[in-house]
Order: C-alpha cells, then structure tokens, then sequence
C-alpha cells in the first residue's frame, strides 16, 4: 500500500445519468403522447429537466434534445389522434344550465340522456372518428375484410359498418380502402365485380354486359384479332360497335375484376354484307386471303378455307390495273399498287407501301 497516495479512486457516474438512459426517457416521451397527450406533455417537462441537469452534454446538444423532444411528441399524438379536435364546445352555456347551475338543480333524466352519435358509413374514416370524438364518444377501427389489414393512414379508408355503445360511449368503425366495395357484413369477403362471359357479342353488347357487372369500362383495353386489320379506338368502336365482335377476352369468366385488372377485348368486324363473319381460331391471323377487303371480286368459295393465315400471290383489291376497286378497309392488304378506293364513309383510298413495305390501302 502507498501511504502517499491519498486520492480516493473516481466514482463510476450513476446509470440514471447516462446518455442511453436519457436518450431513453426521450423516446419514453413519444410512446407516451400516442396514448395521452396530457400525460407525453408531463413526462416530456421532466425529461427536459433532466437533459439540462444530468447530462454533461454541451449547451447545443441539450438544445437539440429539447426540440427533438418536442416534436416527436407533436408527431406521436397527431398520428394517434390524440391533436382532434375532441371535446365539444363548452364555451356557450345555455340558460337551463345556468339555472340549475344557479339553484343547484338536479339534471333530469331527459338531460341526463346520451346523445346518438351520426351515422358515418360511407364517409370518411378520418372524418368519422374525428366526429365521434366531438361527440364525445371514443372510436374505434378495424379492417372490414377478412383479410385483417392494419389501418395507417384514416383518410384513406371508408367506413361499412360501425357499432356504436351508447352506454360506454364508445363506437367501432369497420371500414375498407377506398375504391373497394363494402362487403355484406362485416368480416366478409370483398364483393369484388365478376367478368362477364362476351365472347361472341358486339362490341356495343359487350360494354352494356361489362357496365352491368359494375366493372369500371375505364378499365377496358382493345385489341385486334387480324394481322391486317388494326382494332378501333373506344371512340370508333363506340360509333360502329354493332360491326365489331368480341372474339377473345381476359380475364376469363367468373373471374375477380379489381381496380388493379386490365380487361382486354379482343376484336374482329364484320358486317352483313362481309364474306368473313366469323372469329380465327387464334390472334395475329389475316382477314382474308387473297385480301383483306371483304368485297374483293376475285373471292370465290376456295378461299373461305385459307382465312386464318399466310400471304397469298393473288393480289388484293380485285384490280389488275391500278383503276378504282370500290369499298376498301384502311390498312388492308392491296395490290396493284396505285389502285384507288374509297371506305364504306367514302374517304379516298390509294394502294401503297405501308409501314411494313407492302403494300396497303391508306388516304
């Protein structure tokens, strides 16, 4: 033992007087204010006490602790709701409470009563729950559906269904995102639309089917079926939507449509008068071959059996001399070059290279 050494050995500093303690009392504060904002708002004077004291931080570190304090208590209790406005204005007192306030009155069992709460399905989780609070009521939630989903953001969500306590005052609200349907009581599946079975209809028999199912036609995307035939825009199918048939669909029938499905219509024309009137057995075939103008004067019976591919060496348009060949089909196959026609609105139509290098009728 030294006799000369007189300095006692320095002492460990206390726990509670730690950086991780304190960085702990902190996040304390934020827990606390998601469940009562009165009760965060104490806890976070006290922490505050104890940054400036304890700690052997530097003044701007304390001062970083203070203000990050401060907001994550702000940000807890807005995100929990506890910020809503939830107490009902007391700042008007009518005249039947002054007078029993004045004469010390009992309140009657008909001012004693419980007010009903408003019916919020179909608005506004958010708005719901912030009005139940108003009422003084304390609101719950929980996911509609079966499938048990976790509710983060309440303006996003409808109310369905809510069961309100008028006793305890409290209020349950089951509710879906928006743009999803209600289901027929609460914990059921989604009634999500179904897709109609078109094939074979008119385009126009189609959309009134889609429609009906509740199938959102925002949705629909058009196709062709025919290599030399391009499908028609929602406009143009619209107005001519008795000439043009659904030949295939996606998805199949029966199936779920939710907002996220794209439905594909798939389509041919023809009319009364054209000599091919039925579906190919599969996409990406030619109208017709030797043409693909359903008036060609050089179709004969043989050729109905060669109308699902190929090219052929017989020229389309029924002209052999580049002169006028009557009713076309933009963008069908032609020949001979130079040929002119008109469509069935009489625009003008010429034989000429098209896109691919061959030739195809274009204005």
């Amino acid at each position: 033992m030294n006799p000369y050494n007189t300095t006692p050995p320095p002492s460990s500093r206390p726990w509670w007087k730690t950086t991780p303690a304190l960085l702990g009392l902190l996040a304390l504060v934020a827990l606390l204010s998601a469940v009562s904002f009165p009760l965060g708002f104490l806890v976070m004077i006290g922490a505050m006490v104890a940054v400036w004291v304890l700690p052997a931080w530097r003044w701007y570190a304390k001062l970083g602790a203070t203000f990050g304090a401060f907001f994550l208590m702000l940000i807890s209790a807005g995100v929990s709701g506890q910020l809503d406005d939830s107490g009902p204005d007391k700042s008007v007192a009518g005249p039947q409470d002054t007078d029993d306030k004045a004469v010390g009155a009992t309140p009657s069992p008909t001012q004693a009563k419980v007010p009903e709460l408003t019916d919020y399905t179909g608005k506004s989780l958010a708005e719901a729950e912030k009005g139940a609070r108003a009422a003084d009521f304390t609101p719950g939630r929980h996911d509609a559906s079966p499938e048990d989903r976790a509710i983060v953001v309440r303006s996003a969500w409808t109310v369905c269904f809510q069961t309100t306590d008028t006793a305890a005052k409290s209020v349950v609200f089951a509710a879906v995102k928006d743009g999803e349907p209600c289901p027929t009581k609460d914990g059921a599946p989604l009634p999500w639309p179904t897709m109609p079975d078109v094939v074979g209809d008119t385009y126009n028999t189609a959309v009134k089917a889609l429609d009906r199912a509740g199938i959102d036609l925002d949705s629909v995307t058009l196709d062709d079926v025919y290599l030399d035939l391009d499908a028609p825009t929602a406009d143009e199918a619209a107005e001519e939507g008795d000439e043009w048939r659904v030949c295939f669909q996606r998805p199949d029938e029966n199936s779920e449509v939710t907002p996220t499905t794209t439905v594909h219509l798939d389509l041919g024309e023809w009319t009364d008068a054209d000599v091919v009137q039925k579906c190919p057995s599969k996409k990406d075939t030619t109208y017709k071959i030797p043409a693909g103008d359903p008036n060609y004067e050089g179709h004969s019976d043989s050729d109905d059996n060669s109308t699902t591919g190929g090219d052929s060496s017989t020229s389309s348009g029924g002209s052999t001399g580049g002169g006028g060949v009557g009713v076309v089909h933009p963008g069908s196959f032609c020949s001979p070059p130079g040929a002119t026609g008109v469509t069935k609105k009489g625009t003008p139509m010429v034989c000429g290279p098209g896109r691919d290098g061959r030739d195809r009728w274009h204005s």
